[in-house]
């Protein structure tokens, strides 16, 4: 988990960014030292909560296994997974992330609304690394995906 990412458990999830006081642009990920907006002079940068629900802006598969520092266990089959760039209306900004797992390409469309929730990017013994997913709005029958 990136401290300060994001908080809450279940619907209480948000992702949280930063708003500059001074032009209202918000950044994501957050921005604790100066406003990322080269038109603005800088004001007090303060944490908000993001929209929980958004469009999607575009999507894709990722069928190879990153590099390091990804974590994958080498001996495990690699297992493709989707990328979903959603744009947050209210924000004015587009936030990249994994779907749940078992939402493909094929369960997609530009426009449609998916909503943030929590998931484990890796976990071994010791630790669970916990993340973002956009997960779809109003579908049933795929796995991590309720209406």
């Amino acid at each position: 988990m990136v401290t300060g990412w994001f908080a809450g458990e279940g619907d209480d999830f948000t992702l949280l960014g930063t708003r500059c006081s001074a032009c209202a642009s918000v950044f994501f990920p957050r921005e604790d030292s100066h406003c990322r907006n080269p038109g603005c002079a800088g004001g007090d940068l303060a944490e908000i909560p993001l929209s929980r629900r958004g469009r999607v802006w575009s999507y894709t598969d990722s069928r190879y296994r990153p590099p390091s520092p990804y974590v994958t266990a080498p001996e495990l089959p690699w297992e493709p997974y989707t990328l979903i760039a959603v744009e947050l209306v209210a924000e004015r900004i587009v936030v990249l992330g994994q779907a749940v797992p078992g939402v493909t390409v094929a369960d997609l469309s530009v426009s449609a609304e998916v909503e943030v929730v929590p998931g484990v990017l890796h976990e071994d013994d010791e630790t669970v690394w916990t993340t973002w997913r956009w997960r779809p709005t109003g579908v049933t029958g795929v796995t991590g995906v309720t209406a």
